[in-house]
Parts: structure tokens; sequence; C-alpha cells
């Protein structure tokens, strides 16, 4: 293999283009990305780089300069990928440019979901770097009201940092509960205390029909619930999931279903593409976490200089979340019927370790402010998962 292109040029494209010099590619490397920033870390725009604790964007950066150039890479920035031919080894570009290569890495990641309706001033979502500037130099000015939609971890992140700066916050969840997918009600609840203990409303069981604005620069003015409510806003912000990054590949022979489907090495039915981090559908699960995208990384970038699937990426799902000064951590494969249990600290102080057991087996672990304790539980979890 001569050359490889890499699609996206975030974490998950980094972490491959490195996997793929660091396993002997000497070859032509391309990096295609379609923001104008080398690749940076996006779990700190929800919160530090929020606030402003973190005050110069070349903190985010995921690698300096000397890395950089230890890639030996062509970067293409501020492009976007348009289509993928039959055979998968040319790229299709905007303004009718191509690129032709021996292997393909899809790192396109997602994007988030939005309202239907337009996007008045002052609405806003928040996955790029771009993104988080424009939430940024709105909450620099003095408090406004702001809500937001989605109570997941994005939605809490935001919340918790938007409450920090001194803004009124509401936030509205259409669930019974955030959380509950990932966590189950019992865990579920007790984190969404949290919320209340920090002065931001939690309004659940309700969803949004519509946004008002008004006034000079049309800006938003209020939420309007699906109960008829309206609650007066300056800033909004959404935060009700993602989707990947495939649209650009609808007429490409790859199957796509919530993502790219690959099998448990990151292969797709074109031996030379491969997939990663959350465009990629691995063995039926996508994984929208930071430490799922780099370890797939490794093992796409086995198989794709392999030819072949010589390598399986068996990693155990693992997210963390910092919120309102705590930090969550999860590690496990947790069904619905598994019984959450606390083996330390307690649900009071948001301060605990606890399992998830299924027929005298723990499956899981969750943390609130533990993480000694809990890091030593997931090396656990991941001997007996790897051992299976």
């Amino acid at each position: 293999m001569k050359s490889v292109a890499v699609i996206g040029a975030s974490l998950a494209g980094l972490y491959a283009a490195r996997a793929l010099r660091s396993q002997g590619f000497d070859g032509r490397l391309v990096i295609v990305g379609d923001e104008c920033h080398r690749p940076y870390d996006r779990p700190p725009l929800s919160k530090g780089f929020l606030t402003g604790a973190t005050t110069d964007q070349g903190q985010l950066a995921l690698a300096d300069a000397e890395e950089i150039a230890e890639l030996d890479a062509e970067w293409l920035l501020g492009t976007r990928a348009t289509g993928l031919d039959t055979g998968g080894r040319t790229v299709l570009l905007d303004g009718g440019r191509s690129l032709t290569t021996d292997g393909v890495v899809l790192a396109t990641g997602a994007t988030p979901r939005r309202l239907p309706g337009p996007m008045p001033a002052g609405a806003h979502t928040l996955r790029t770097l771009d993104d988080a500037q424009a939430l940024r130099a709105e909450l620099s000015s003095p408090p406004v009201r702001v809500v937001v939609i989605g109570g997941g971890f994005i939605g809490a992140e935001v919340a918790s940092s938007c409450a920090a700066l001194g803004h009124d916050v509401t936030v509205v969840e259409a669930a019974p509960l955030p959380l509950v997918p990932q966590l189950g009600h019992t865990m579920a609840e007790i984190c969404s205390t949290l919320h209340a203990n920090h002065g931001v409303t939690l309004l659940t069981e309700t969803g949004v029909a519509r946004l008002h604005s008004g006034g000079t620069g049309n800006r938003v003015t209020g939420v309007e619930l699906s109960d008829g409510r309206v609650l007066p806003a300056e800033v909004v912000v959404t935060g009700i999931g993602v989707r990947p990054n495939t649209d650009w590949l609808a007429n490409s022979p790859l199957p796509l279903d919530d993502g790219v489907l690959c099998d448990a090495g990151c292969v797709t039915p074109l031996p030379a593409v491969v997939a990663v981090g959350d465009v990629a559908r691995v063995n039926g699960v996508r994984a929208e976490h930071w430490t799922s995208a780099t370890e797939q990384a490794a093992v796409a970038a086995r198989n794709l200089l392999a030819g072949s699937t010589v390598a399986t990426h068996r990693g155990l799902p693992y997210f963390w979340s910092d919120q309102y000064g705590v930090r969550l951590q999860f590690a496990g494969r947790r069904l619905p019927t598994d019984t959450p249990r606390i083996l330390e600290g307690s649900p009071d102080d948001h301060s605990f370790l606890a399992c998830y057991e299924r027929d005298g087996r723990t499956t899981a672990v969750l943390a609130l402010n533990r993480p000694r304790p809990f890091l030593r539980l997931r090396r656990e979890l991941a001997d007996q998962a790897f051992a299976a």
C-alpha cells in the first residue's frame, strides 16, 4: 500500500494517522478535514472552554507542531468529502476535485441533530470549536436566561457551565429522567439531582414545539414546549444527540445504517476502506465516546495495512462526564435488567462507587468523584472481558 487517505481530521482521524505511521506505513498520507482547524479535543468545549477556564485555543490541540511534522502528512483542511467511487479508492472532494488512493480511513464523525425549522440568532448547537466560540461569546455578557434542550451529557455539561457563569438555566428533557439509557433509572435519578442542587431547573417529560424569535436581528426570545408553555430565553442550546456524517456516502457501495457498517475489526465490505469513531458502526455498535475512537484507530490501521481483518476491537465501553464539579465515570456493558449496588460512598454527597450486577456477576461500574477505586474496577472488568 503506497497511499492512504484519512477522511476526517479530528480525534479518530488523527489517531488513525498515528497508528498507520507507528505500524510501519511510510507511503503518502493525506488527511482531509472539513473544518479549518487541525485536530482538537472536543470534550473541553462544553466545559472549561465554555467557562473561560481554558483560555487559549492551543490548549485544545491534540498534537503539537513536532507531532504534526512527524506524521509527514498532507493536510487538506477546510475541504469537504462529497463522495466515494464504487471501488472505494477515489474520494470526491468539494470544488470538483478528487483524491485517488490505495486505502481509505473514514473518520467523518457526527453532526448534531437539530430542531425542525430555522435557527434564529441566539440558538446554538455545540459540536465544533466554531460552535463553542460563538456560544462562549454570548455567555460572556451579563446573566441571561438560557434554555438547554436535552439533558444528556452535552446538555448537562452546558447547563453546568452556564450555571457556573451565573446565568439562569433551565434544562428541558423529553424523557422522565435524563441519562436513563446509559445509567438506568436508579442512578439516573441520583445524577439528575445535580441540576437542582446548583440552581438549575429541570423540566422532564416534555418536548419542544418551536422556538420563538423576533425584534432586532430576529433573536430567539423563547422556547415553546409541547404543552403550550413558553420559556423566555435569550440563549438556547440544543443537545438532542448526533447523527453520523454519512450523507456524502449515500451513493457509494458501502452499507449504511446509523453509521458505516463494519465488522469487529472496523473493516467495511470494501477491504481497502475502514471506518473509525462516531461514524463507524462496529460489529453492530456505534459508540460516541473518546476512548472508543482511539482504540478503534489502531485496530483499523492494522487491518487496512494487512488487507483483511486480522485484529478485532474488544475494548470495554467507557465514558466520563464533568458536571457541577462532579466527575461521572462509567465502564462496562449494562442491560436494563441489571441491578445497581452502592459499594462505597454516599449518593447524598454525590461521591460514590457503584456496580451493576447480573446473576451475581459485575457487568458495569459507575463512579461519581471516586476515580481511583473506579479505575481498579474498570481494569478488573476489562480483564474479565478479554478472558471471556
